[in-house]
């Protein structure tokens, strides 16, 4: 895999947060480095019965039973055949109880971005059809739009719960 350069978007002494940025269905999102574990090639995993579609099984990371999540899937868009560049981002959440590890495939890696929070907008609120609550924010970095994601929405507790109950 090709290493992620840094790009500095800000400027100096600015707060400012730095944004592990990723490509899926040709939109690019954000996530809050601090809580990216590693980034590995898609390799297969075990898939557990009686799960929702958008998980697509777990993997042993160094002891841990870690959830497998399908972005594509979990975000109702279409699926396509995992190549080259599919990768799995490992991510810390922060449940309302504890933290838990799980992993996100998506379709591949693209920067490292440091973006100033004064330049995170909070996302427009479009009604009930549109579901926003994976969406911490929006900021426009060199023309274009990056979706910056809340990870702990990705699995709810009671998702996490029940899959950690299955493979128990």
């Amino acid at each position: 895999m090709d290493s992620v350069e840094v790009k500095n978007t800000n400027d100096a002494g600015a707060v400012q947060n730095q944004y592990l940025t990723f490509v899926l269905a040709g939109e690019e999102y954000g996530v809050d480095i601090l809580r990216v574990q590693e980034i590995r090639g898609w390799d297969t995993v075990t898939p557990i019965p009686s799960t929702p579609d958008y998980i697509k099984g777990v993997i042993n990371l160094r002891g841990a039973i870690v959830p497998i999540v399908d972005l594509r899937t979990r975000f109702k868009m279409a699926a396509i055949e995992y190549g080259p560049t599919t990768v799995v981002i490992v991510l810390r959440t922060n449940g309302a109880k504890n933290s838990t590890i799980l992993g996100i495939v998506v379709d591949g890696v693209s920067e490292v971005y440091n973006i100033k929070t004064e330049n995170i907008k909070v996302p427009p609120q479009m009604g009930q059809e549109m579901d926003i609550r994976f969406v911490h924010g929006l900021a426009t970095i060199e023309e274009k739009m990056i979706i910056l994601m809340d990870v702990d929405q990705i699995l709810t507790s009671r998702e996490i719960a029940a899959v950690d109950k299955l493979v128990a």
